[in-house]
């Protein structure tokens, strides 16, 4: 019997955790934390706020967005992951980070009041969901008026030799460094897969709209292989 996309990207990350943060690294040159830094930039998180990381895995974006809302904010992740999760409690715990709240979910469905958080992310993890919209609905739905929802993701190049050296990078390369350096060619195989059939930006950002979310901007990152779309809940532009 065939897996689900659910089923199939729940067992990649239930084995891939121990190098993880490390893969992430090797894969990206390095580049996925100054997206994110970028991002984080970007979004001016105010003290106090509270917030949600879909998909957070190991916590990263999660602990980023803790220290800006400070112990007086709220940040809660949520992950499908055990596994990964394990690995963020960790980290949260020798950062005594009393604000955060690491919790097993479905982004599908969150387990949460409507206009219940100022900020919403997603970080690489919504090309692992079977339903990109589903999810931005519920990103929608959870936020308050005015709130922002954020999505950090690989994408799709658009100037043409670089970006057939993007996809022989992803196709061939990134499978190969998953089995030198974390042996999972298998699991590294299907990331490349989520990332090559993951929407460009402007379908993306059309895709925001479409749950609803108004203001929609993007940035693309080193030529496109990464992009922050941002959107609000509400008629801030």
């Amino acid at each position: 019997m065939q897996e689900s996309k659910e089923q199939r990207v729940h067992h990649v990350f239930e084995k891939i955790y121990k190098n993880y943060d490390q893969m992430n690294s090797v894969i990206s040159f390095q580049q996925h934390k100054k997206w994110r830094n970028t991002t984080m930039k970007q979004m001016n998180v105010q003290p106090g706020s509270s917030a949600l990381d879909l998909c957070c895995g190991t916590a990263d974006w999660t602990i980023a967005l803790a220290w800006a809302a400070g112990p007086k904010g709220r940040v809660i992740g949520l992950d499908f992951s055990k596994n990964m999760l394990k690995v963020g409690r960790e980290k949260v715990q020798s950062l005594k980070l009393n604000q955060v709240e690491l919790i097993h979910g479905n982004a599908m469905e969150l387990p949460f009041e409507d206009n219940s958080f100022d900020y919403v992310t997603i970080g690489f993890g919504l090309r692992n969901v079977p339903d990109y919209l589903k999810v931005l609905s519920e990103m929608n739905r959870v936020l308050r008026p005015g709130g922002m929802a954020v999505c950090l993701e690989t994408s799709q190049p658009t100037m043409p030799v670089f970006k057939q050296a993007y996809f022989f990078y992803f196709k061939y390369m990134m499978p190969l460094f998953g089995k030198l350096f974390a042996k999972s060619y298998e699991e590294y195989s299907w990331l490349q897969e989520s990332a090559r059939d993951f929407p460009g930006m402007k379908e993306l950002a059309e895709m925001f709209r479409k749950a609803g979310f108004t203001g929609v901007a993007y940035k693309p990152h080193t030529g496109g292989v990464a992009a922050t779309h941002i959107g609000y809940k509400g008629n801030k532009e």
